[in-house]
């Protein structure tokens, strides 16, 4: 099964487009979370979800965006942004986001997988740093989770005696562009895609991955789009400026 993998697409309709053009052939898609929050498209990305995806996790500015958690625990400038989006979306689309299941998610068909927005012992946790990566992936039920949250495309690892951090290193800045890598028995993973709509990663690029269960090979992807539409719509949506400025610096 050829799984692609979507996560944070943060109402970035230019980002998600640009993606779903690019992407490897595939028998799913499989999104990670936070489909609204930050960008001016909330009902455009969770009409083209539904219509294209087939399986979902929650995020938490999906759970914020639809009064499922308040906005103490965000910063000003998410805690507005979840607010413009609760305004802006359809009651029907609203109650699709609210009805998102909590991860982790297993599926028929993927033994050994799973599936959550931010770690398989906390569906908001981030995991950033290899301290942060070795709990999940000590106690995860399987070995390997795909996860999204943090914005930072790559991968923790661990056989019992030896963790990595993998952070993949590209060779251009506007173009598209893959890196894959082979799963290892014996090995656990916490694999993040990247995030579609807001990378924080210093690069740009809209990111995803794909994810071949038959070849246990995981192909990471950046993918360049439409940024000046996307920062357009923020700025006609009378949203701050910041969440315009910041998708042209991938932070």
């Amino acid at each position: 099964m050829r799984v692609l993998l979507l996560s944070d697409i943060h109402g970035n309709l230019e980002a998600m487009e640009a993606c779903l053009g690019a992407a490897p052939a595939h028998d799913l898609i499989l999104n990670l979370g936070d489909l609204v929050g930050y960008g001016a498209s909330p009902n455009e990305v969770v009409e083209q979800s539904r219509r294209r995806g087939k399986l979902f996790v929650r995020g938490n500015h999906d759970k914020a965006a639809t009064g499922l958690i308040d906005l103490e625990g965000f910063n000003p400038l998410a805690g507005l942004s979840a607010f413009w989006t609760r305004t802006q979306l359809t009651k029907n689309n609203l109650e699709w986001l609210k009805a998102l299941p909590q991860g982790p998610l297993q599926i028929d068909g993927l033994p050994g997988v799973q599936f959550v927005h931010g770690s398989p012992l906390d569906e908001d946790e981030y995991v950033v740093t290899l301290e942060d990566a070795l709990s999940p992936l000590m106690n995860a039920a399987v070995a390997v989770t795909f996860h999204g949250h943090t914005h930072l495309q790559g991968y923790f690892s661990s056989d019992g005696l030896r963790s990595e951090v993998f952070r993949p290193l590209y060779q251009t800045v506007g173009q598209s562009e893959n890196i894959q890598f082979a799963l290892r028995d014996g090995v656990r993973y916490l694999i993040n895609p990247g995030s579609v709509g807001q990378p924080r990663d210093g690069d740009w690029r809209a990111a995803f991955a794909l994810f071949d269960s038959q070849t246990r090979m995981v192909t990471f992807c950046r993918e360049p789009y439409n940024l000046q539409d996307a920062q357009n719509r923020i700025q006609a949506a009378n949203l701050p400026e910041r969440l315009a400025t910041r998708l042209a610096v991938g932070r």
